[in-house]
């Protein structure tokens, strides 16, 4: 019989592709998970896995595995989530990663209405950010997860993973201006707006998240590359540079809130979608559709309802 643990030691391998990133996200040692899956190969009776230099490569039974290992896990979220619908009442840990805005925006109002549903249930958020969400919840470190896209970054499928569109976003090039601060709707093309200031400081999020590909790939698409000067990932402290002279960015909706007065906002032809991510099986888990709904019941009625597309 096929080991359950082991078998999600395989699937986190497929996605990681090295036994010590398995044994870090998994809080194991890297012998132990070399241990566990040498038992796997053993209880298959074939071989699962071959090395590549530092890399580990699945065969083509270790591949089929996986897929198998997928639904397995998912038929096991679905029955965790049935038997918590037979307990009385929700209680416990439900852990719930959300990126700044929205835990600064609709998080709090969400839990308000927890709370008052569901006064046994514990909610704990930990800020993450959307590109670490999917190992996160694989992991088992996070039960729901808030995440998005943009327009020129969407949001790869995730295998094991299910999303629910919850709502968009407008964006705004925010650059420095005579004192009006209002948002207004741009009168020019996407493209030439933003290559207006082709030649101005850029200030972006950090390398190796979704906001920072987002103005990379949106000024390549209208013909430059950006000259980043300052690279922030909070975008009030964005805004209080470009207010400073610093530079110009770009920043979704529930970002500009409270922006200065020096700072002008022009909106663009581009959205940000979030949605809620959670494993595949585990959307009808009592926890998971109740924080569902309080973050429904949450939004501002002045944020669209999410394209179907991107």
């Amino acid at each position: 019989m096929l080991d359950v643990r082991r078998l999600r030691l395989l699937r986190e391998l497929a996605r990681r592709g090295t036994i010590a990133a398995v044994a870090e996200a998994l809080a194991f040692s890297p012998s132990a998970v070399s241990q566990q899956l040498g038992v796997l190969e053993r209880e298959a009776g074939l071989p699962l896995l071959e090395r590549t230099g530092r890399r580990v490569r699945l065969t083509p039974a270790g591949e089929d595995l996986v897929r198998h290992a997928e639904a397995v896990l998912e038929r096991l979220e679905r029955a965790e989530a049935d038997l918590a619908e037979a307990r009385t009442g929700l209680a416990g840990a439900l852990r719930i990663g959300s990126f700044p805005t929205a835990t600064r925006a609709i998080v709090p109002a969400a839990l308000i209405t927890l709370a008052r549903r569901h006064p046994r249930l514990e909610p704990m958020v930990c800020e993450t950010d959307p590109a670490a969400v999917a190992h996160a919840l694989r992991a088992g470190d996070l039960d729901v997860a808030l995440v998005h896209e943009y327009d020129f970054v969407p949001a790869p499928r995730e295998p094991g993973l299910t999303t629910e569109p919850l709502y968009g976003e407008a964006m705004y090039l925010a650059a420095p201006a005579a004192p009006a601060g209002t948002p207004e709707e741009a009168g020019r093309d996407q493209g030439a707006v933003l290559r207006t200031h082709a030649e101005a400081p850029w200030i972006t999020a950090t390398p190796g998240t979704l906001c920072h590909a987002m103005t990379v790939r949106a000024c390549q698409a209208a013909g430059f590359t950006p000259r980043v000067r300052h690279q922030v990932d909070e975008f009030a402290t964005v805004l209080a540079l470009v207010a400073a002279g610093q530079g110009v960015a770009v920043v979704p909706q529930l970002g500009i809130t409270g922006a200065d007065r020096a700072v002008g906002l022009t909106r663009l032809l581009m959205e940000r979608r979030t949605q809620l991510a959670f494993r595949s099986g585990a959307g009808t888990h009592p926890a998971v559709a109740a924080f569902g709904a309080a973050l429904r019941a949450a939004v501002p009625a002045e944020l669209a309802s999410p394209r179907a597309e991107a």
